[in-house]
C-alpha cells in the first residue's frame, strides 16, 4: 500500500456541504482523489469551484433533508452520474435554542428529523447500495461536543448529537462484516457562519478560547485530515469510533 490516504476512483456524498465545515469536507476528500456528490437544499457555488479546482468530477443533488423523500433520489443520481458509491459524510444538521423549560414540539421534530432520522435512513439507503456492490465502503457521521456534553438551551440537538455517537457505534458493529466502516467525528469549536456570533460576543470568546490547549478556533479545513483517514483504506480496521477534533477541548 503506497499510499493509504489515496481517494483516486473513490465516489463521496457530502451533504450539507454548502459552505463551513461541509465544504472544508468535501474539498479534502476532492483533494484526496474522490469525485463529489453535494447535497443541499440551496446550490454550494463556492464548493463546487474549489472542488473542480482539484480536477475531480462534482454532482450537485439539490434536496431538503427535513424529510426522507429525497434518499433515493440521492443514491440513484451518485450512481448514475458518478458511477458508484464509496464514501458517505452525514453533515447535514441544525440546531434550535430555548430554555428546555419552553422547548416546542416543532423545534424538537425538526432538529431530530435532520440530525438523527435522515442520517440513519441515509445511512441505511447508502449502505444497502454498498453491500450490494460488494466492495464496501466508508460512512462518517458528524457528531459534535454535545455527544460528549449536555450543553445548555440546545435540548434536540444535544438529543440529536448523542444519538448520532450511539447509531455510529450500532451501525459499525452490524456493518463490519460487509466491509463497511462506519465512524464519527466531533467537531470542537469551529469558525463558521454558523459560530458568527459566538465570535463577536467578546467574554464568551475569551472563554471559548481560554478551554482551548491550542488556543484558536478550528478552520473547516482543520476537519479534512479526519474525514480523508476515515474515508480511505489507512482506517479499514476502525471500527464505531467518535473521533474528537477539538483543539483538546474535551483533554481540559
Amino acid at each position: 500500500m503506497t499510499n493509504p490516504f489515496d481517494l483516486a476512483g473513490k465516489v463521496a456524498v457530502v451533504t450539507g456541504a454548502n459552505t463551513g465545515l461541509g465544504q472544508g469536507m468535501a474539498v479534502a476528500l476532492a483533494e484526496a482523489g474522490a469525485d463529489l456528490a453535494l447535497v443541499g437544499r440551496s446550490a454550494p457555488e463556492e464548493t463546487v469551484e474549489l472542488v473542480k479546482q482539484t480536477g475531480r468530477k462534482v454532482h450537485v443533488i439539490m434536496a431538503d433533508l427535513g424529510s426522507l423523500d429525497p434518499i433515493d433520489k440521492i443514491i440513484g443520481e451518485t450512481k448514475e452520474e458518478l458511477g458508484g458509491l464509496d464514501i458517505l459524510v452525514n453533515n447535514a444538521g441544525i440546531i434550535k435554542r430555548n430554555d428546555s423549560i419552553d422547548f416546542t414540539e416543532e423545534d424538537w421534530d425538526a432538529v431530530m428529523d435532520i440530525n438523527l432520522k435522515t442520517l440513519f435512513f441515509l445511512s441505511q439507503a447508502a449502505a444497502k447500495s454498498m453491500i450490494a456492490a460488494g466492495k464496501g465502503g466508508k460512512i462518517i457521521n458528524i457528531a459534535s461536543m454535545l455527544s460528549y456534553q449536555g450543553g445548555i438551551r440546545v435540548p434536540s440537538y444535544t438529543a440529536s448529537k448523542s444519538g448520532v455517537m450511539g447509531l455510529t457505534r450500532i451501525l459499525a458493529n452490524e456493518w463490519a462484516a460487509h466491509g463497511i466502516n462506519v465512524n464519527a467525528i466531533a467537531p470542537g469549536y469551529f469558525a463558521t457562519n454558523n459560530t458568527a456570533a459566538l465570535q463577536a460576543d467578546e467574554q464568551r470568546n475569551t472563554e471559548i478560547l481560554g478551554r482551548i490547549p491550542a488556543g484558536r478556533w478550528g478552520k473547516p479545513s482543520d476537519l479534512g485530515g479526519a474525514a480523508v483517514f476515515l474515508s480511505s483504506a489507512a482506517s479499514d480496521y476502525v471500527q464505531g469510533i467518535t473521533l474528537p477534533v477539538d483543539g483538546g477541548w474535551l483533554a481540559r
